[in-house]
């Protein structure tokens, strides 16, 4: 009976074990729902003033900052309840695979990976990240129904031309992005909304409508970016002025304002 007992008390704790392994990532795992429709599945969140950093990794070497105003509300992600069959073999890798695969890089910060494409393109940040909200709502498993895949929605055709081997992987999503967004301005001579509608619809549709093609979701898809690049701009500008604080708010009489100016002598003129 002593033996049966200690062998059930075992059995118990194992599975006890093996119940708690399986229920942590259903658990930890959540998806914040976006205003415009999209989720974004992340291990642990951090608000950050008028910002909410998601964590999309457990050991926090990734994440993505979203406006917390973007946030409509939170939902336990249950799809990792149990492994899918992709995922029951990863642990098992291929001879081939383990022999071309070498150590895994460490995931870059979202910012990080952005601010680096778009300084290698030669590209605004910001227009970057709108093109991102636009297209993803900033998430890297995003996939439309027509085939474009990862932050920057590229279709495989797509990525296969700007040397993306993985287009769910941010680094290479968002490198090949930015390169092919560049290539569009550089098409178009840098007029914005017709690289945005190439970007959306194809440069056949522009070249074929001579501008924006007359599709709702194209010119709605154009604006919006747009709209959000320029609030960005608009933001940035006042908070510029906001920095040059006015003489009159340090309690300083005008009289000393323009005195103090006189005596700044002026540059000469040859």
């Amino acid at each position: 009976m002593d033996r049966v007992a200690k062998k059930l008390a075992k059995a118990a704790v194992f599975c006890g074990v093996a119940v708690a392994l399986l229920a942590c990532p259903a658990m930890a795992a959540e998806l914040a729902i976006l205003r415009n429709g999209f989720s974004i599945r992340h291990e642990h969140r951090l608000a950050i003033g008028t910002t909410t950093r998601l964590y999309l990794l457990a050991d926090d070497s990734s994440f993505t900052d979203v406006p917390t105003a973007e946030i409509t509300g939170y939902e336990k992600d249950l799809s990792l309840a149990l492994p899918t069959p992709a995922e029951s073999h990863a642990s098992i890798p291929s001879p081939a695979k383990s022999v071309k695969s070498g150590p895994a890089k460490p995931a870059l910060p979202l910012n990080q990976v952005v601010d680096t494409a778009s300084a290698t393109y030669h590209l605004d940040p910001d227009l970057v990240n709108s093109v991102i909200r636009a297209e993803s709502g900033f998430n890297s498993r995003a996939v439309s129904p027509k085939g474009a895949r990862g932050l920057m929605q590229l279709m495989p055709g797509t990525a296969n031309q700007m040397g993306v081997h993985d287009a769910f992987d941010p680094q290479s999503n968002v490198t090949g992005g930015s390169r092919y967004l560049r290539e569009l301005l550089e098409r178009y001579n840098f007029d914005l909304v017709k690289a945005l509608a190439a970007y959306n619809a194809g440069p056949q549709r522009v070249e074929q409508y001579r501008g924006v093609p007359p599709f709702r979701e194209t010119r709605a898809y154009v604006a919006r970016i747009v709209h959000d690049y320029n609030t960005k701009k608009i933001a940035q500008e006042k908070a510029a002025k906001q920095k040059q604080v006015p003489a009159k708010t340090l309690g300083l009489p005008r009289r000393a304002t323009k005195s103090a100016a006189a005596t700044v002598p002026a540059k000469p003129t040859r």
